[in-house]
Formats: structure tokens, C-alpha cells, sequence
């Protein structure tokens, strides 16, 4: 099943695993459907847009607005409503047409659902204008040779280009800053605000590249530890695009709670919690969920700002899945409109769902398939658990792909662990290693023997062998120098 971003940053395709979703279901659960163009949400979210959109600034805001818009149906309107607002009030002509489409679709009787032309060319008109006079006072500054003027019109071109929606030309604006920047505050700047260009691109590769780029540039102490958990927060993000999700748990964990709202233009505190929790149940065991995140002090205050992120991590660690499952479908849908966590909502749910099988899998030799399903699948608890059942299913999709080392045994609905012999393990590999230490020692006492007995040949001097010492190397004099 491939699913896309509606076009909140690029049209790419962006494709998200099919899957068992933690309550048995697929990707585009939570009451909704997904098309072959976009997720659809029907279910009410828990999230209220106001506040919600509240925790954003830039150009972030359009693509949120932007996404609930065209994913909810139930805050559709809305949330088009603001976001052709929200277009209006810059100067990217693209959104603010993208926006009224997208209104038109849903309800076209909406004011605002048709195209504001006068605003358009007056624009159109501004943006012609204030390109033109930003480069003829760049190539001004290059006349007079002054790297700091240089430097700053190239930024002041860039954050044009960043503002009018041209973000390659953004892009090679703020790299040109770089042969102009006297110190290393303005290396962070630029890298910043490229690593911003990449995150709006969805190019999560160069915005890693400029993260590590800044981890190594030399800034002050004092600077670094201000900019820290921008970086931990922008290679999070990177990472969990690319579905390493433990690494992305790692550095969104290592987020401190200075970030406040220093990053509202790319992300919220809440986001990190959020995203921070989920990676970490998708790929932490539970004592490194105890000790790194539930008992981490720096990631405390996020998830205070999002409690059932703590409370789902809770009931994992206390082997209560049920509880952590149920809490988790519940936010299904607000996570579905997230703008970094939508393609992985699938994934993620799916890789806890299949960690809290195996976990209580782990205290028994034996289990019923009815326990089981009252944990993993309450819609079948009290039928008979066949072939044609999808828990069942998914149960030996984990057996076929080694996930599980259980054997399924339907006659007695039970699952039962297979048997290894530890003591036989043990010694053969006991064996195999006394094996290779006689290997070893054969070829030592051998090697000894052929020295001791005058068998071994030297190898010839450097002269014979075709190499010519250099006349200034004190090991090798010239003849007749002694």
C-alpha cells in the first residue's frame, strides 16, 4: 500500500509498509481509509486546532494546516480555512493556490474557496520588485568587496527566495554565504537555515550532512550548548524518516528542555515527546525504556507535556499491553495528521505490536491462543481462533519470518515455545573452541620449531630487492662514506 504527504512538501511519493496495526489493523485505521493519493482520517481527532497550530511558526504552519486539512474530514474545513489564511499572510503564490484548491474540493461555497486574483498579481508584482532590488544591491555589495555586506545580502536573498516558496534558489543563496562568513556564529546561522531548506524539501540526507557539519564546526562553548538541541532535534527527525528509529529515540532523547520554543518553525516540544516516545517503544527493550526514558530527568519535561506518551511506556514496561495498546489507538488518528509522523505510523505501531507479542511470549514455556487474543485481538475473544483468522495469520507470518520460536499448535490452541538443549549447546560450543585453540597452538609451536632449527630465510636486503635508499637517509650511508 503506498501512501503520500499531500503534497505538504514535496510530490515524491512517499511509501509507508503494510502492516497489523496494534489493534489488528492497517495503516489507514482510526476510522478512515487510505487512497491510492492520501490518507483519509474520519475519525474525530483528539487534538484541537487552534492550540495545536498555535505551537507553530513559519512556514510550518501552512503545511500542517495544509495536511489536517486534506486528511481529516472532520476538521476539513477548518483547518483549509486557516490555511489559505495562513498562505495569504506571505507571499508564496503556489500554497496559497495549493490551499484553494484543496477548500474548493471540500466545500466550495466557503469564502476563500475561490482564487483571490487582485492579491495574486499584487504579489506577483512585490516579488518581482523586491527580487530585483535585493540583487542589484548584492552585486553592489560585490563591487565594493566587503565580506560582511556580501554575507548579509546573500541572506537577505535567501530568505526571499525562502519566503516566495523557490527553495533551491534559497538554498544556493545561503550556500554562497558560506566564502563570506567572518565567524563561527555565522557558519551556524547558514548551516541552520539550510538544514531548514532541507526539511522543508524533505531532503533528509543533506540536512544530515548539515547537522554533522555543525556538530564539527568550532563555535564556542556557550554556543553550543545553545544550539544542541536544535541539532539532536533536526537529526532526530532525519533519522526517523529513514526508519531508524532507535537512533532517531537516541537523539530525541538527548534533546534537553532548553529547546523550548526556540524551533517553532520546524517543530514543538510536544512533537518531541511524541516522537521521541513512539521510536523508543518501537525499538528499546524494556529496561532501556526504564532507564533511558522514563528515568531520564533531561526528557522528563516533555513527556509531562504529553502524559499519555508516559503512561503507554508505564504499562509496556509493567508488561501491561493491553493498556499501552488501547492509550496508543486512541491518539492513531492525531498522529495520522502529523506532518514527520504519518508515513510511519504504520511502522511504528506495528514494530511495538510485534515487541509486546514477543514479550509475553517471554515468562511462558506454553500460551493459549485465547489469552493471547484477549491481549492482542478483543474482537475475537470468545470465537474459535481458525486458519481464516487474521491473528492467527499474523501469528504465523512471525513464526515464518524467525520473529517468534514457537511452535502453533491449533489442535489445543496453544502456542508453545520450542525447547533448546542448553547443556548441549554449551559443550559444543566448548568444543568448537577448544577445536580452534589447538589450531592456533599447532602453527605457534610449529613456527617455533622452524626458528629454533635455522630453517627460517631473512629476507633480502632493501638493494636486492629493487629500492634505492635516498642519499639523506642516515640508515642507509653511501658507499665510501665510512
Amino acid at each position: 500500500m503506498d501512501t503520500t504527504l499531500p503534497d505538504a512538501f514535496a510530490p515524491a511519493p512517499l511509501s509507508s509498509s503494510v502492516g497489523y496495526g496494534l489493534n489488528d489493523t492497517l495503516a489507514g485505521a482510526a476510522g478512515g481509509e487510505t487512497t491510492a493519493s492520501r490518507i483519509r482520517v474520519d475519525e474525530p481527532p483528539k487534538l484541537d486546532l487552534e492550540p495545536y497550530i498555535d505551537n507553530y511558526t513559519g512556514r510550518t504552519r501552512f503545511h500542517r494546516l495544509y495536511l489536517i486539512g486534506t486528511t481529516s474530514t472532520v476538521l476539513a474545513v477548518d483547518a483549509l480555512k486557516q490555511a489559505v489564511a495562513e498562505a495569504k499572510s506571505g507571499k508564496d503564490i503556489a500554497l496559497y493556490e495549493k490551499a484553494v484548491r484543496a477548500l474548493a474540493e471540500v466545500a466550495p461555497d466557503e469564502e476563500g474557496a475561490s482564487l483571490d486574483s487582485a492579491w495574486v498579481q499584487e504579489i506577483q508584482k512585490g516579488v518581482r520588485s523586491q527580487t530585483d532590488r535585493l540583487e542589484h544591491e548584492l552585486r553592489g555589495y560585490k563591487n565594493n568587496l566587503i565580506k560582511e555586506s556580501i554575507r548579509m545580502g546573500n541572506e537577505d536573498l535567501g530568505n526571499h527566495y525562502y519566503e516566495t516558496g523557490d527553495l533551491i534558489a534559497a538554498s544556493k543563496a545561503y550556500t554562497r554565504m558560506r566564502e563570506h562568513c567572518t565567524t563561527p556564529s555565522h557558519v551556524s546561522s547558514m548551516l541552520f537555515k539550510l538544514i531548514g531548506v532541507s526539511i522543508e524539501r524533505g531532503d533528509w540526507l543533506t540536512a544530515q550532512s548539515y547537522v554533522h557539519r555543525l556538530r564539527n564546526a568550532q563555535s564556542k562553548p556557550e554556543d553550543l550548548a545553545q544550539n544542541q538541541p536544535k541539532m539532536s532535534v533536526a537529526l532526530g527527525l532525519a533519522q526517523m524518516s529513514q526508519g531508524s528509529y532507535l537512533e532517531a529515540a537516541n537523539s530525541f532523547l538527548s534533546v534537553s528542555a532548553s529547546l523550548g520554543d526556540t524551533y517553532q518553525d520546524v517543530i514543538s516540544p510536544n512533537d518531541v515527546a511524541v516522537y521521541g516516545g513512539l521510536c523508543a517503544l518501537a525499538s528499546m527493550d524494556r529496561t532501556e525504556l526504564q532507564l533511558r526514558v522514563l528515568d531520564n530527568t533531561s526528557f522528563r519535561p516533555f513527556l509531562e507535556l504529553e502524559p499519555h506518551i508516559r503512561r503507554a511506556i508505564t504499562f509496556f514496561c509493567n508488561s501491561k499491553f493491553r493498556p499501552c495498546i488501547d492509550i496508543l489507538e486512541a491518539y492513531r488518528a492525531d498522529y495520522l495528521l502529523d506532518i514527520h509522523l504519518q508515513p510511519h505510523v504504520s511502522a511504528i505501531y506495528t514494530q511495538i505490536r510485534v515487541k509486546s507479542i514477543h514479550q509475553y511470549l517471554v515468562p511462558f514455556s506454553k500460551a493459549t491462543l485465547d489469552s493471547m487474543a484477549a491481549t492482542f485481538a478483543p474482537n475475537e475473544v470468545g470465537q474459535r481462533i481458525g486458519l481464516e483468522s487474521p491473528f492467527l495469520q499474523e501469528l504465523i507470518r512471525l513464526v515464518q519470518d524467525d520473529v517468534l520460536d514457537v511452535r502453533i499448535d491449533l489442535e489445543h490452541g496453544l502456542l508453545v515455545r520450542n525447547q533448546h538443549d542448553l547443556r548441549a549447546e554449551m559443550q559444543t560450543e566448548a568444543l568448537e573452541q577448544v577445536k580452534a585453540f589447538n589450531e592456533e597452538l599447532h602453527w605457534r609451536m610449529m613456527a617455533a620449531a622452524v626458528v629454533n632449527a635455522g630453517l627460517q630465510v631473512p629476507a633480502p636486503p632493501p638493494a636486492e630487492r629493487g629500492w634505492r635508499p635516498d642519499s639523506n637517509d642516515p640508515r642507509f650511508p653511501p658507499p665510501g662514506s665510512g
